[in-house]
C-alpha cells in the first residue's frame, strides 16, 4: 500500500508515483530544458542596423514564426507524444532492470572478488618487496651528497 501523507485543508499527497498528481501548469518544475528549448523570433532572426525589411513583413514574419513553432510542436506533441512516452518508459525500465538485476550484482561480485585479491596482493608485497626496499633504505642511507660553488677561471 502506497504512503501517504496528511496535508492542510485535508488533502492526502500520495508516495506512490503511479497515482502522484501532476501539475499542468509547471511542466519543467526540475528546470531540465530551460537553455535548449527557449528559441524564440530574436533567438533566430535578425536583421542588422541598416538592413531592415518593410515592418509588415517584419511583424509578419515574427507571427508566422511564433505561430508555427507552436502547433507544429502541438500537433508533433499530439501525434508522437504518447507513443514516445511509451518507447521511453519501456527504454527506462529496461535500463533500471539491468542496473538492480545485472549491473549492481556484477559490481558486488567483483568487489568481493578483488578485496580476497587485494588482501593476497598486499601479502605478496609485505612479504617480498618490503625487505628489498628496507634493505636498499639501509644501503643508501649513509650517501651524502655535497654541493660545491666553483668559480670559472677566465
Amino acid at each position: 500500500m502506497a504512503q501517504q501523507e496528511e496535508l492542510p485543508l485535508g488533502k492526502v499527497e500520495s508516495r506512490d508515483p503511479l497515482t502522484k498528481e501532476i501539475d499542468l501548469v509547471e511542466r519543467d518544475p526540475k528546470q531540465i530544458n530551460q537553455e535548449v528549448v527557449k528559441v524564440d523570433f530574436e533567438d533566430v532572426i535578425a536583421e542588422p542596423e541598416g538592413t531592415h525589411s518593410f515592418d509588415g513583413v517584419w511583424k509578419a514574419s515574427n507571427t508566422t514564426f511564433t505561430v508555427s513553432k507552436y502547433w507544429c510542436y502541438r500537433i508533433l506533441s499530439g501525434a508522437l507524444g504518447v507513443p514516445l512516452a511509451l518507447l521511453w518508459g519501456f527504454l527506462f525500465a529496461c535500463v533500471s532492470f539491468c542496473h538492480i538485476w545485472g549491473a549492481v550484482p556484477c559490481i558486488k561480485s567483483y568487489l568481493i572478488e578483488i578485496q580476497c585479491c587485494g588482501r593476497c596482493y598486499a601479502l605478496c608485497i609485505r612479504t617480498f618487496c618490503d625487505p628489498l626496499f628496507e634493505a636498499v633504505g639501509k644501503i643508501c642511507s649513509d650517501v651524502r651528497v655535497a654541493l660545491r660553488k666553483e668559480r670559472a677561471k677566465d
